[in-house]
């Protein structure tokens, strides 16, 4: 273990905007970044794709709305009871192995709704007989069939029955109907994959986790993953010929070999300056993969923006660090509102500009800049 004694916490920062390809090269595509970040949570699509834009050269909504309905990356409940984008060939081996532990932290709501393990077989038997031949159903619809089969399936009920297939890798993402998500079968949509030991899975988990996202802590592993703190640790000790650890200002940190921390001339970057200034959407893997966020705040945020309610939203973010927040234009709104929390200089201010447009090429329209009241 490496001793690099007290870094900055600018330093950490860094270090995972290039992991995360938010600086240095880009990838080349939505499927690619999926694949880099194992999983990339997605409760909220519309942020989620813009996620996926910002780690990748160009790319619009449009052309991420395509990938996603031809099958390229896929959505399910997948990792911590909540929706994640994830390559079609991690989906099985994923959901195997964190799909106990989705259940369980699900467990009250089954007993409360009356969602037991024959119960829901029976249900799983109807979503495969209405959506065999490659059909796409959205919720709405499965609840209707599910109704038409004699269940009880409204409200909470028909969401958790359809959460528990898709846990079960019954069910996942199929191409969308006018907008709207649907649900497809995952042994039509996912060709054949190889399987994994848990010990291999945990592994492989582990690894890809820090070389996505590091440096992080193995109490990030456990939060982001939804295993226990020990599985966690086991995992990291199983890939750790292929990661380091590092002491810093008393915590270990496990890394990919060769992580750097120094500045990354890269898209997103003033080629000059060397700053980073990024509008990121709510819950983005740069602060949501991680149960510690003191590593991702600027030292002169205020208090009140540092709860995870503000941190988890859209948030703008200096050299890895957030600085203030923003909101989104609805569908057919035309300005985003700006909303700095620390004193931003001429460099970022440019930068903050250049961002302002990167999301406005993103969605294809034209949008304006509003400060708060």
């Amino acid at each position: 273990m490496t001793d690099p004694g007290a870094q900055a916490v600018g330093t950490i920062a860094q270090r995972r905007l290039r992991a995360q390809h938010l600086v240095g090269e880009p990838l080349a595509s939505g499927a690619d970044v999926v694949r880099h970040m194992v999983a990339v949570q997605s409760q909220d699509y519309i942020g989620a794709k813009w996620a996926l834009a910002q780690r990748m050269a160009s790319t619009t909504d449009a052309e991420l709305d395509a990938a996603f309905d031809a099958g390229a990356f896929l959505r399910i409940h997948v990792l911590r009871p909540t929706w994640h984008f994830v390559a079609p060939e991690d989906l099985r081996w994923l959901t195997k192995l964190t799909g106990p532990r989705v259940h369980q932290a699900s467990a009250f709501q089954y007993r409360s709704l009356g969602i037991d393990d024959a119960l829901a077989r029976r249900a799983a038997d109807v979503f495969e007989r209405v959506l065999a031949g490659g059909r796409a159903m959205t919720r709405a619809e499965l609840g209707e069939e599910l109704r038409a089969a004699g269940f009880d399936a409204t409200g909470l009920r028909l969401t958790y029955l359809v959460s528990r297939a898709e846990v079960e890798a019954i069910l996942c993402s199929g191409r969308r109907q006018a907008g709207r998500q649907t649900y497809a079968l995952v042994d039509e949509r996912v060709p054949p994959t190889r399987d994994r030991t848990r010990d291999e899975a945990l592994a492989e988990l582990a690894g890809r986790y820090i070389a996505g996202h590091g440096p992080a802590q193995a109490i990030d592993l456990a939060w982001w993953s939804g295993l226990t703190l020990a599985e966690a640790r086991r995992g990291l000790v199983a890939a750790s010929p292929a990661l380091d650890r590092e002491l810093i200002d008393g915590r270990t940190f496990w890394v990919a070999p060769g992580s750097t921390s120094g500045p990354a001339p890269a898209h997103a970057a003033d080629p000059i300056a060397g700053r980073t200034v990024h509008l990121l959407p709510n819950y983005d893997e740069l602060l949501v993969a991680f149960r510690d966020r003191a590593d991702g705040l600027d030292p002169g945020l205020p208090a009140p923006a540092r709860v995870a309610q503000e941190i988890l939203d859209h948030v703008i973010v200096r050299d890895g660090l957030v600085v203030g927040r923003w909101r989104r234009p609805p569908p057919s709104g035309r300005e985003v509102r700006l909303d700095p929390l620390v004193s931003l200089g001429s460099t970022e201010g440019r930068l903050l500009a250049g961002a302002v447009e990167r999301y406005r090429a993103f969605l294809g329209r034209p949008i304006g800049v509003s400060a708060p009241d």
